[in-house]
Parts: structure tokens; sequence; C-alpha cells
């Protein structure tokens, strides 16, 4: 029989491309893993993997063993969190993902006219890049994101919802932290810093982006910590960093945050889910989205 670890353990591999890694992110031994994986492979019958010495890849029959087993485990998961819901007394479910901060802003005022409306039913929320929240709508195992931009994702459905404007993130004692408004100008010469983890990794190609129509390379230093650690970085004056309007709304210490003076830093923000998703509760969300969002005055630039 195979066993669902064993397949768990193998998407790891996959999604990392080697052993060891997978082993330390999964907090086991690397031989474990590489049993388990070889086990599997034993009772498949074929190798899911071609090991290398930098790393291994995945064979034709590994990658679509391994593409079919993440969606069946991400259904028997959603079934677990129903069944789950359901002894609650929960009349329904929503896995929903997030890119930005829910401090404040559109989703967050979206959230609690929801979570008003509609208590009995149960939310489960993950972080994630847009990409990733993208691949695992199309895997179902999510059931609606929000993301920066209005993505073309084949088989999604994706409706822009509101807009924002990108903020720089300052220390307090910041030179420019009496300006009202900053241009890109005053900041070509600036450090930044990012996380590693999202949404650090697009926050990094927008700086670049900007910077490069200044014609200039930027000074960009990635940190492996979360958005509020990176914060304090800043009020430490490790370097100032991008946050989208909707990150403002929290507070920490030594940290100001002003807003970009050009209307090319007002960025769309959008919905993505599958069409074919027949879920109630997110049918009800998607009208109160539509509903909020008609009734927001329109952000113009400068």
């Amino acid at each position: 029989m195979v066993k669902l670890i064993s397949i768990s353990q193998a998407l790891v591999v996959a999604e990392h491309l080697s052993f060891s890694r997978a082993a330390r992110i999964l907090g086991v031994r690397q031989s474990a893993v590489s049993r388990r994986v070889q086990e599997l492979e034993d009772k498949l019958g074929v190798s899911l993997f071609e090991r290398e010495v930098g790393g291994v890849r995945l064979t034709e029959a590994g990658r679509r063993f391994l593409e079919r087993s993440r969606s069946a485990l991400a259904e028997i998961d959603y079934a677990v969190k129903a069944a789950a819901s359901a002894g609650r007394g929960a009349e329904g479910s929503l896995r929903i993902g997030v890119v930005s901060s829910l401090s404040a802003g559109f989703v967050r005022e979206l959230l609690d006219a929801y979570r008003d409306s509609h208590r009995a039913i149960a939310m489960d929320f993950v972080e994630g890049s847009a990409s990733e929240h993208i691949a695992w709508i199309t895997e179902r195992q999510l059931d609606i994101a929000f993301v920066t931009g209005t993505p073309q994702a084949s088989h999604c459905d994706a409706l822009a919802l509101w807009k924002a404007r990108v903020f720089v993130a300052l220390p307090q004692r910041h030179v420019l932290a009496e300006e009202s408004e900053i241009r890109w100008d005053a900041l070509k010469d600036e450090h930044f810093i990012v996380s590693r983890g999202a949404p650090g990794p697009e926050i990094h190609d927008y700086i670049v982006h900007r910077l490069a129509e200044l014609g200039r390379s930027p000074s960009v230093e990635r940190y492996r910590v979360d958005r509020e650690t990176l914060m304090v970085l800043v009020g430490l004056n490790f370097g100032v960093s991008l946050i989208s309007e909707a990150g403002t709304g929290a507070r920490y210490p030594d940290v100001v945050f002003r807003p970009i003076a050009t209307s090319a830093d007002i960025l769309p923000y959008s919905a993505v889910w599958l069409p074919g998703n027949d879920n109630p509760a997110l049918r009800r969300l998607l009208s109160l989205a539509r509903s909020l969002s008609s009734g927001r005055p329109a952000l113009r630039g400068p």
C-alpha cells in the first residue's frame, strides 16, 4: 500500500529538487526522506527522480504522478477541513490566499463585512506569492486569492476590485521622513531591504523596474524574515523598503510610511478563482466583493 506520508515527502523533494533541502524543511533526516521516496518508487515500479550530484530532476513519470498526487492530497486536505467545519456546526468553508497585509484596506473591509454576515463559514488563510496562489487555485488548494495586478491566468477568472498606492517604509530619523510624498529620484541612492519570502520577490522586482527607468541599478538586500521583522529592521536603519497601502495600518517602532508621488505607483489588486468552483461560500464572497468595490471612490494619482 502506498503511504500518504511518502507522497507528501516526495512532493517536497520535487518542489526543492533536493533531498537535503526537503529534509531540512520537513525536520527529519535526509536518509529518512530518501528511504521513503525509494519505497514509494518500489511500490510504483517507476523512478520518480533522476539523482545527480547537485540535486535531483523529476522523470516524466514522476512529474505526472506527483502532479496528480498534489491535486489529490489537496482534495483530501479540503475534505478533512470541511468535515471539521461541519463538526463545529459551520455552514461551509473558504480557503483564501493573501499577498498583502490585512492591517488595512479593501480585503480587511471585505473580510470584516463577510464575517459579520456569515459567521458560520469557516475561513482558512494562506500567504504566498501571486504565482503560488494561482497554482494552488488551479490545484484546488485555494478557493480564491487576492493578488497584485490583473493576472492573465489560464483556466482562472480574475476581477480587478481596487487600487492602492505604494508606500516607502523609512526609519523615523531618515531625512526623507519629513516629506509628505516621495519621488523615485530621491530614492535612487537608497539601500533597500526586502524579505526572501512573499511578497519580497515581487517587491524586489518592482524596485529594480522602477529604478531602471532612471538608469540606476538599486542596492537591495534580502533577509529571511517575515514582514513584521523586516519593518523592525527598517526602524533600526538597516535600509528602506516598500509596502502596499494595506500594510500601513500597522505601526512599527521608529518606522514611518510615505506614499510615492506618481500615478505609476498606484497598483490594481484582483481576486482570482476557478470559474468551475461551485462553493456557495465563494459565490457569496464574490458578490459582496463586487458590491463593496463598486461603492469605493476611484483612487487618483498626483
